[in-house]
């Protein structure tokens, strides 16, 4: 039971979360332009971090081949770092080609 019991988030972060749910949905309801809007989204968020105990916190790690810091909230999954990169034809230029692209032929 007790494990039932701590699987279920405790009834303010429920209220919190069903807040927010409530906020977003009157955020993207078509009556606010683009900054509103956009406004409104980050404070219901704001506000539902507030009930969790602040914004999760970033996590850095560096990237595969050591020449970049990839910044990403905790928990979440590192990118692939799967790109393809290839020399221009007059070779000035590094073209990097995201993961999913096919490469160029």
């Amino acid at each position: 039971m007790a494990a039932t019991a701590g699987a279920q988030p405790s009834p303010d972060l429920a209220t919190a979360q069903q807040r927010y749910d409530r906020e977003i949905a009157a955020c993207n309801n078509g009556s606010l332009p683009a900054p509103a809007r956009e406004g409104c989204v980050r404070d219901a968020g704001r506000m539902l971090d507030r009930a969790r105990g602040g914004p999760p916190t970033d996590v850095t790690a560096p990237s595969a081949d050591g020449r970049a810091t990839i910044v990403s909230p905790a928990g979440a999954a590192l990118p692939s770092g799967g790109s393809a990169e290839t020399t221009s034809r007059d070779g000035r230029a590094t073209i990097v080609l995201p993961a999913d692209a096919p490469a160029p032929k």
